[in-house]
């Protein structure tokens, strides 16, 4: 029989909407949905989620380790004695230590109610996630200058008139639609400037692209916002209506000429005054992009700040063409109700010191990078079992063997995953859980829903293949055995999605037109001159934050230039690519390890050649006693103070043969002592300088 389901793709936190065709059970196909975004266009990595759910490399049923960490002796379990081995150590360490002593990390994002409300449910404050390697920095800086998350606002690329990028690859990264909607704004005449170290796809197909300096985009963004402001280029009635402390910015602001940038960025101060000028005839239609993988440098923070505050110059917020806040269905009278809003929020004092020592972070996300640390210090208290949900730390965050070393000490550490991830293979049980394809899950409010908000959901197309399960039964087992059960009070999780959808007129088969649930037709904008929702203390964008004052904290910090690397060393710069989500292990999927299965190491051409290094030459990249081995890629268009690598690869788990035996350099290896907690709760990746050499 054959069938089509709506659902969401989890080939990578993107989520983009899908069709999936099946017939008697087996997946035909996945498709973009085409009743979202015009059309949902997929990526590879969507294309490819039909061969991770036939991977016979993946988890398929229940494991516990019978060896040494890290080892890879294992025994099968059934899903009974996995939980009860796993509560039994649980309830342990909540008698002795306290439930704060039990943390839980994922992935993030709007699929998450399930994990976070079975911590809450234990009376642990910790839960946290991935961001501290991705988006921290620009998330929180947002927070506390417009009262928004990073992904809480989003952009009218369409009808955008000038859109200048930080380092971003928008046209490389994770959402396809997201870079459909760039190339309308592109093909209806909206010009697209590229700031970055390296040439990249989207530089190739920006209308102007700038190389910079690794490490003085602060120095570029306060010498455009000295300019615009000295030059009366800002919109002055959005500026006097919706900001406080445009006054006090301007003074700081006075020592960072162009000419000063010039010497700082490489870029002339010329293309920085073409910019600010041509920005603002577009204005308010106007972008200056904040960017996604936003963990760069300790002070990264105050760079996102800068860049937002060149939005509000613009007045770019709530218009077309710039930023917009997103509109949730609510306020188009269709409210669900929420599994986590039913658990009460405990009120420990975090593990990570977001709250306490970091008054200004948020636990929406939490600092990753501090677990380690608390580990080994038990600072401020111990912690002893950690839960990892499609999440993998050792993979995603620096330093990988020191994280090893703190994990060994924890009494318990389990994996919750779709995956062998680098992770799973150190914990003490693998909880394999379904695919996409092979569950549902809660209704949420759809990423990237913006100007016309929609529900949507992942929808089971098949029963599972092997021995897994969703982490709605998941989780509702764990709960169950710790005593809190009431909390997942639903039988199965399409029960828990018509609960959800109670009073509104809807239920789960409701999905099976389109996909989404949309009560909104046309596009929802707010009144620019009376009715902008800034969730800040004063309701307005906060240059100066009257938060940060209160904390003690400055809005601003004076810019410093970065260290220059030593002749033969080099900045280390990661990304992610196009083909693969690395931190979700997409380098073993059989289709995409095709196109893409082995690292390259970029390094400028002119410093190539100094070092005697061609193209497909074998090179040592290396810090301290950490050394790598992988080829390189010799090329014009890349800083000459820097080097780049795409993120993850090098595969240690030996199940997943494909891109175990292709392995090649670490970027986290490389990455010592990075494991830091900076201003804006991201870990400086890019502070990492490595020696390069040729191997004869």
């Amino acid at each position: 029989m054959k069938k089509v389901t709506y659902s969401t793709c989890e080939m990578c936190t993107g989520r983009c909407s899908v069709m999936i065709e099946t017939e008697n059970n087996v997946v035909k196909h996945v498709w973009g949905n085409p009743h979202v975004h015009g059309g949902q266009w997929l990526c590879a990595r969507g294309a490819a989620a039909k061969a991770m759910l036939y991977d016979t490399e993946r988890p398929q049923h229940p494991m516990i380790r019978d060896g040494e960490r890290g080892s890879g002796r294992w025994r099968k379990a059934t899903w009974d004695e996995a939980i009860t081995y796993i509560t039994d150590r649980l309830k342990g360490i909540q008698d002795t230590y306290g439930a704060k002593s039990i943390v839980l990390s994922d992935r993030g994002g709007p699929m998450t109610e399930f994990e976070r409300a079975f911590i809450a449910a234990i009376g642990s404050p910790n839960y946290f996630n991935h961001h501290a390697t991705c988006s921290n920095s620009v998330h929180n800086a947002h927070m506390l200058f417009a009262g928004h998350a990073r992904n809480t606002v989003d952009y009218d690329y369409p009808n955008t008139k000038y859109m200048l990028l930080f380092g971003r690859n928008i046209y490389q990264s994770l959402k396809s639609w997201e870079g459909k909607l760039v190339a309308d704004m592109q093909a209806n005449g909206g010009k697209m400037v590229c700031i970055d170290v390296r040439w990249n796809y989207t530089a190739a197909k920006s209308d102007e692209f700038y190389i910079i300096r690794p490490g003085t985009d602060y120095a570029l963004a306060l010498a455009l916002i000295n300019y615009i402001i000295r030059e009366n280029l800002y919109d002055v009635e959005f500026v006097n209506r919706w900001t406080v402390g445009f006054e006090e910015l301007k003074k700081f602001v006075l020592p960072y000429t162009l000419e000063f940038a010039e010497k700082e960025t490489g870029i002339p101060a010329r293309i920085m005054r073409k910019i600010a000028n041509e920005a603002s005839d577009a204005k308010p239609h106007v972008i200056f992009h904040p960017g996604w993988m936003t963990a760069w440098f300790q002070t990264d923070y105050y760079l996102r700040r800068a860049i937002y505050t060149l939005n509000a110059l613009m007045g770019s917020y709530e218009a077309e063409g710039g930023i917009y806040m997103n509109k949730k269905p609510d306020e188009c009278g269709l409210k669900i109700k929420s599994l986590l809003a039913q658990v009460p929020k405990p009120k420990e004092e975090r593990f990570d010191g977001v709250g306490t020592k970091f008054p200004h972070l948020s636990d929406q996300w939490g600092v990753a990078q501090m677990l380690p640390h608390v580990i080994n210090s038990g600072d401020p208290y111990p912690v002893k079992a950690y839960i990892v949900m499609r999440h993998d730390p050792l993979a995603s965050l620096p330093d990988p063997e020191f994280q090893k070393q703190a994990l060994n000490k924890l009494d318990l550490l389990v994996a919750v995953d779709v995956n062998y991830s680098e992770t799973a293979w150190f914990s003490d049980v693998i909880l394999p859980e379904s695919t996409f394809m092979e569950r549902t899950d809660h209704v949420y409010v759809r990423s990237g829903s913006g100007l016309k908000p929609h529900y949507t959901l992942i929808k089971k197309a098949i029963d599972p293949i092997y021995d897994t399960k969703g982490r709605g039964e998941i989780f509702k087992l764990l709960g169950e055995k710790m005593g809190v059960g009431q909390y997942f009070f639903y039988e199965t999780t399409e029960d828990l999605v018509n609960w959800q959808l109670e009073g509104t007129g809807y239920n789960i088969d409701s999905f099976d037109a389109t996909g989404v649930l949309e009560p909104s037709k046309e596009q929802i904008w707010y009144d620019r001159k009376e009715k902008l929702k800034f969730n800040t203390p004063s309701k307005k964008i906060e240059i100066i934050s009257s938060k940060l004052t209160e904390f003690g904290m400055p809005s601003f910090i004076p810019y410093e230039t970065p260290e220059k690397p030593e002749e033969g060393s080099f900045r280390l710069i990661t990304s992610k690519t196009a083909v693969h989500t690395q931190g979700r292990t997409t380098m073993n999927n059989p289709l995409l390890h095709e196109i893409m299965h082995e690292n390259e190491l970029w390094i400028n051409t002119k410093e190539a050649k100094k070092l005697g290094i061609k193209t497909g030459d074998w090179v040592e990249v290396s810090v301290e006693d950490v050394k790598e081995k992988i080829k390189a890629k010799v090329v014009d268009y890349i800083h000459p103070e820097a080097v780049f690598m795409y993120h993850g690869f090098a595969d240690t788990v030996p199940v997943r043969t494909r891109s175990f035996k292709s392995s090649t350099a670490s970027d986290v290896r490389l990455q010592k002592g990075l494991l830091k907690a900076p201003i804006g709760g991201n870990c400086p990746l890019t502070e990492c300088i490595v020696k390069v050499r040729p191997l004869s």
